[in-house]
């Protein structure tokens, strides 16, 4: 997932630490992960079964009373049966507003992060110790052709490099520091606004190896930081270890720099292990970032064969893990469109899931902004794989009904950034500052928040909505949630959404037990 900046670097430690009491409450009340819950008890009348876990079926309806109904099944799972009984009494708790009537997923957005340096094993073992139902993951190809996580290809965000330079010659001689070069968008200006031209990393477009000498991902500029992709596995190991990266000053650095960078193969393992000492089934969540720019380097670096030596290797390790059916325990995810479609092309068959960005809000209406008059129109306003073929179009058009159909050609879900899912608007909106400039409005001023259509529109085409990022400091949250990350998965907990992304894994559990208390399960 891309990163957000917040309002304001306000800290409040009483959201970090949360009671596992609510991850034993969750397990208790829908299993969410286990692969087949248990049949719930009878009384006067019968209780729902629990929700079954990914690729489990749901529990039975319990007996006595009313009949119980059956548990929805989980994702790529079967409905539980219903309970016996006479029928007495009230009935079970009505379904969830999920596609599926399933429980909400609760997503280790980079394991968790909140408490451990983001994509590293204290944190995808933390997350997964937590309750969290699947472990999230950017993926990015070494120099020697391996898969590992981090969030950025750039590596001065999240890992301690820049030290490291400082002692190490060998290092600080691979920072990249040959600007790029200006390319003219070919798409109209006049219809889609925005830049006339973008920075490339391609500065000899006759040496495709000159990609290695500029760090320009996806049109955003870091000249002058050190690139994952020049470096093996073995030297990251070695020499670099993880961080922390949003809201870094917020959270505990004490590991900052002493774990290793892990390869995609050592977090399916660690989900693997996990499952097993907890009898829950732990998903991975990788995600094939910026595939542009990772082809590019890895066909400059040697790795593989063709065009698409990133996504290749990406389907390989599934295939090589027996992770390729739709109910396996794996979401492939992307930004881009036309990654996520090359894969279905040669054989994918796990579930995939299409990411949406967006730029900014407007809160005096709510609605999206995509397109800017800077870079960020290309990192953040529409996949790059469709500025490079001249496609104006902004993710935006994603989340019309079309794009939704357009989506389910070749994907499972999607992933919407929260304000796509609900709009936040501050009611009055004045019109200027009060030295007369004019006020665009605040996170923190936020004190409306209301579902939009997309989650609505996603089921009817039968897509779940994995929803990122939700992080516990206030400075993320809307002013309407005073602070209190609880109360903004609730939100979207009962308008129906499939999953969230979270930084705090803990907070998430406790937030789906309150939720499932309050529906009565």
């Amino acid at each position: 997932m891309r990163p957000r900046s917040p309002i304001s670097s306000s800290s409040s430690s009483s959201f970090i630490i949360t009671s596992f009491c609510s991850a034993l409450a969750i397990v208790a009340a829908g299993c969410s992960s286990d692969s087949t819950c248990a049949t719930s008890t009878g009384g006067a009348s019968g209780r729902a079964g629990g929700a079954g876990g990914i690729g489990g079926a749901g529990g039975a309806g319990g007996g006595g009373g009313a009949p119980g109904a059956g548990g929805a099944g989980g994702v790529g799972g079967g409905a539980g049966t219903a309970g016996s009984g006479t029928a007495g009494g009230a009935g079970a708790a009505a379904p969830l507003p999920t596609l599926n009537g399933a429980l909400p997923l609760i997503i280790g957005h980079r394991g968790l992060p909140g408490l451990y340096p983001e994509e590293t094993r204290p944190s995808y073992e933390g997350a997964a110790d937590a309750g969290a139902d699947s472990l999230e993951e950017d993926l990015h190809l070494t120099k020697d052709c391996v898969l590992v996580a981090r969030h950025n290809p750039w590596l001065s965000d999240n890992t301690n490099i820049a030290e490291v330079a400082m002692t190490n010659p060998t290092v600080a001689a691979r920072k990249r520091t040959v600007p790029g070069v200006m390319v003219n968008v070919t798409y109209s200006l006049a219809t889609y606004g925005g830049p006339p031209q973008y920075l490339s990393d391609l500065t000899d477009p006759a040496d495709p190896r000159s990609v290695l000498k500029s760090l320009v991902v996806d049109g955003e500029d870091h000249t002058g930081d050190w690139s994952i992709t020049d470096f093996t596995v073995a030297e990251l190991k070695q020499w670099i270890g993880g961080t922390t990266y949003d809201a870094r000053a917020l959270r505990p650095m004490d590991l900052n720099g002493k774990v290793p960078i892990l390869t995609m193969q050592e977090i399916i393992d660690i989900a693997a292990a996990k499952s097993f000492a907890s009898g829950r089934t732990i998903t991975v969540y990788p995600e094939a970032k910026n595939p542009f720019w990772n082809n590019a380097q890895a066909i400059a670096n040697g790795c593989g064969t063709g065009a698409h030596p990133f996504e290749d290797a990406i389907v390989k390790l599934i295939n090589d893990n027996n992770l390729n059916r739709p109910t396996s325990p794996i979401y492939v995810q992307s930004f881009d469109p036309a990654s996520l479609k090359y894969m279905r092309s040669i054989g994918l068959k796990a579930k995939v899931v299409q990411l949406i960005d967006g730029n900014d809000v407007n809160y005096r209406t709510g609605e999206m902004i995509y397109q800017t008059n800077d870079v960020y129109n290309f990192v953040d306003g529409r996949p790059y794989s469709w500025t490079v073929a001249g496609d104006g179009r902004t993710f935006g058009a994603m989340l019309t009904p079309e794009g939704l159909a357009e989506i389910r050609t070749y994907a499972d879900g999607i992933g919407p950034w929260k304000p796509q899912v609900m709009a936040l608007t501050e009611v009055p909106f004045k019109d200027t500052n009060p030295d007369g400039s004019p006020y665009t409005g605040a996170l923190s001023h936020v004190n409306t928040v209301t579902p939009t259509s997309v989650i609505a529109d996603a089921h009817k085409a039968g897509l779940f909505v994995h929803v990122y990022t939700f992080r516990n400091e206030p400075n993320y949250l809307a002013g309407s949630y005073q602070g209190d990350p609880i109360r903004e998965y609730l939100v979207y907990f009962r308008a129906g959404v499939d999953g969230v992304f979270t930084d705090f894994t803990n907070t998430g559990v406790a937030a789906r037990a309150q939720y499932l208390s309050e529906t009565g399960r």
